[in-house]
């Protein structure tokens, strides 16, 4: 029976989570597993965990009382959340709970793109897939079979299909959303961002937000250091065209022209260096190119960019000196979601120039140098080596700075074929693992012309989203409270590993990730991939190996091991970078070879035409994109998105605070209705909304037709030459009133 909470009861739980140890008051004394109530009448239990309801992981305690979901609360152990859970994450029974969850293996029985599947056992739906795999290896290679992922589930998969013999792994996440910052700190420093963010946010005394919405993106981590550097006095400069929640505690908002990021940045840089504020010892030590640098930014001075960002040559300059006031602990944080305009590779990278010159990389209050922990795998065979890889392809041939398979050049290559052959398709077969690439990508006809294309597409999910519709098969994944997955060991200043453990049994006829792929495994043949008995003495394997175990894990969820490195740069360190050079690249000559600038160049982007209006989108607090909108708790507090206008705009179209309307993009893409929030908060050149509603799954009841879908008005997309990335933000609408 799912348990009903009104909003009243979903507050007083989530103020709990927020306060991390509110558990341990009126609960009596806690036994790992098991707690008895003060009357003695409720048993309680805890339970580890670490979240699934974004991408931070974060770890913490579930709750049961009298064998029913009670409450989610984060571990204070933690360096991911700080025992400190977002609504998200407070939230997460709320899908163990949703009552249109899959529930048994499905087999299309008419054409793709239409719901209309039979039920099937799990043996009949492993078969139909592993009998189709022989088949595509059999025919045109194991090469040919990809898959797309987005959670902890997908790397069993992972291990299935490179023991088949593919390793093309897509995460819709790089090419959409933070490949570019990856990148560019790789042309930089050597050295990606990864995730968490190796940023010191909580020592930084300045704080430069560009375009980044921390609040209303609430992985935990980042709000948590963010809210405790404004409590201990840091300075805050945002750069953004709407008034964020980030915004609201800025001692600087600068409402910049969207598209001219970059032209802000390089006047930054212009004024750091000939006014000589820079870090001199750092940048002679640490970094080459500094007078090629400087000659290239000669000319952008704040009242070159004055009239290209719309911000005064005397913010520009005063909130320069602000930065390099308190370096080397200022941070101009790098982001996260960077697919803007195509040039973002470039406008990151002139972030990154901006924090070397500022001397943060390494420093306290800048970036640390992050740590994680390591752990010993099962003896295993070697994989197979594939012959052939993403990098084969056309799109894999045109981007090779790329670190990673680009979601839309899967697409082509499933489409167009393989590099020199026309007429062969380079993929055949898909697996989707908790990803739903219609609402993960942009330009939906390209995605729906693969899928065509296949013969075989697995979607492996816990609820019927939209690409449900597109598979053979569909599996029913259980929800992260039913099953385990592996160590968590992500980096950070703290080497942890974190547990994931059942809080409850699998509902309906759901199966773990993990013994979907064992399965699958045995019925194709490299069951050596997989040989334990299962999965608790997988991860006890691997515990004990470090000198833990997982009955020591099920009792603290988090363990911190010894770090075994420096946490930042010690003073007049020889400190070597990862680069060609050894040192921080101002000039890039990896990007010059390739035919790029080798430093950043601002070059205007197109404008809308009049009556038209720059589409600007973001998340919510409540929400994770279209992962979380048919959740029962979420979609109470959070039911659809409004579209933001500015009062200006709204007098001239006669536009009223809450009225519905339909927004058209330049090419004629019409959108559900949307309602309207009039607010000063947006700039009138662009209007704005949250990412991930207007569900069109119509088996996801409570999301179905709630909203307006941004990415649907998406039709238009710069890429960025250099790693492929799909800028969004290049798009205009217009109101069907």
């Amino acid at each position: 029976m799912a348990l009903k909470v009104n909003r009243r009861e979903f507050i007083k739980i989530t103020g709990a989570g927020i306060g991390g140890a509110a558990v341990a008051g009126g609960v009596g004394k806690v036994a790992y597993g098991l707690i008895k109530g003060d009357s003695g009448d409720d048993v309680i239990t805890r339970v580890p965990t670490f979240c699934e309801m974004c991408t931070f992981q974060c770890a913490g305690w579930a709750y049961t009382k009298n064998g029913k979901p009670w409450k989610i609360v984060g571990n204070e152990l933690d360096e991911h959340c700080y025992g400190r859970l977002c609504t998200k994450g407070t939230s997460g029974f709320g899908i163990y709970n949703d009552p249109d969850r899959l529930k048994t293996p499905l087999i299309r029985t008419s054409e793709r793109g239409k719901q209309v599947f039979r039920e099937a056992t799990w043996d009949e739906a492993l078969t139909y897939i592993a009998d189709k795999l022989k088949e595509i290896k059999e025919t045109h290679g194991p090469e040919s079979v990809a898959m797309f992922s987005h959670g902890s589930g997908g790397s069993w998969f992972k291990t299935l299909l490179k023991a088949y013999g593919t390793t093309d792994f897509v995460a819709p996440s790089y090419a959409n959303c933070r490949g570019p910052r990856e990148e560019a700190y790789m042309n930089t420093y050597g050295e990606a961002i990864e995730s968490p963010e190796r940023t010191d946010m909580k020592n930084s005394k300045c704080i430069v937000l560009i375009g980044s919405h921390i609040g209303e993106n609430t992985h935990s981590q980042q709000v948590n250091e963010f809210a405790q550097a404004l409590r201990n006095g840091a300075s805050l400069i945002v750069v953004d065209p709407r008034f964020s929640i980030a915004a609201s505690k800025a001692k600087y908002w600068l409402p910049i022209k969207p598209g001219t990021d970059l032209a802000l940045l390089l006047a930054w840089i212009n004024v750091i260096i000939y006014e000589e504020l820079y870090d001199k010892d750092y940048v002679r030590r640490y970094t080459k190119g500094f007078e090629e640098l400087k000659k290239a930014v000669k000319d952008n001075t704040p009242e070159w960019a004055y009239p290209i960002t719309t911000i005064s040559p005397d913010v520009i300059r005063e909130t320069a000196r602000e930065m390099a006031k308190h370096k080397p602990s200022t941070l101009v944080h790098p982001g996260r979601h960077n697919v803007w305009y195509g040039d973002d590779t470039q406008r990151v990278r002139a972030g990154a120039i901006l924090n070397a010159l500022l001397g943060s990389w390494g420093r306290k209050g800048g970036f640390f140098i992050p740590e994680s922990a390591e752990l010993p795998e099962w003896p295993i065979p070697a994989y197979p080596k594939p012959k052939r890889s993403f990098k084969d392809t056309e799109a894999g041939q045109k981007y090779q700075l790329a670190n990673l398979a680009i979601s839309a050049g899967v697409c082509a290559a499933t489409v167009h074929g393989v590099t020199g052959d026309a007429e062969r398709a380079f993929y055949e077969g898909w697996f989707i693992y908790g990803c739903n690439v219609l609402k993960s990508m942009p330009q939906r006809e390209n995605t729906i012309k693969a899928l065509q294309n296949l013969s075989l597409v697995v979607v492996i999910d816990v609820l019927p989203t939209e690409i449900t519709g597109w598979a053979d098969v569909v599996l029913p994944d259980t929800s992260y409270l039913e099953r385990y997955d592996d160590i968590r060991h992500s980096q950070g200043r703290t080497p942890q590993i974190a547990l994931r453990s059942p809080v409850f049994e699998p509902r309906y006829n759901s199966k773990p990730a993990w013994w979907i792929a064992r399965e699958l495994a045995y019925k194709m043949g490299p069951g050596d991939y997989f040989p334990w008995k299962d999965v608790e003495e997988y991860l006890d394997f691997k515990l004990k190996k470090i000198g833990s175990s997982l009955e020591e894990m099920k009792r603290l969820g988090v363990k911190n091991l010894e770090r075994t490195t420096p946490l930042y740069i010690g003073k007049n360190e020889d400190y070597k970078f990862p680069t060609d050079s050894g040192k921080i690249e101002l000039y890039s000559e990896t990007l010059k070879n390739f035919g790029f600038d080798p430093i950043p160049v601002y070059r205007r982007h197109d404008e809308p035409e009049g009556g038209y209006y720059r589409l600007l989108y973001g998340r919510s607090a409540s929400h994770s994109f279209a992962r979380t909108i048919n959740n029962p708790i979420l979609s109470e507090l959070d039911p659809e998105n409004e579209v933001w206008v500015n009062p200006i705009v709204a007098r001239e179209w006669g536009l009223k605070n809450g009225q519905y309307v339909r927004l058209e993009n330049q090419d004629g893409v019409v959108s559900n209705k949307v309602k309207v929030r009039v607010t000063e908060r947006i700039r009138p050149d662009s209007v704005y909304m949250v990412h991930g509603f207007g569900s069109t799954a119509k088996n996801l009841r409570r999301a179905f037709g709630k909203g307006a879908d941004d990415q649907e008005l998406m039709t238009r997309i710069l890429v960025d030459p250099i790693m492929g990335g799909q800028g969004m933000h290049g798009n205009f609408v217009t109101f069907r009133v």
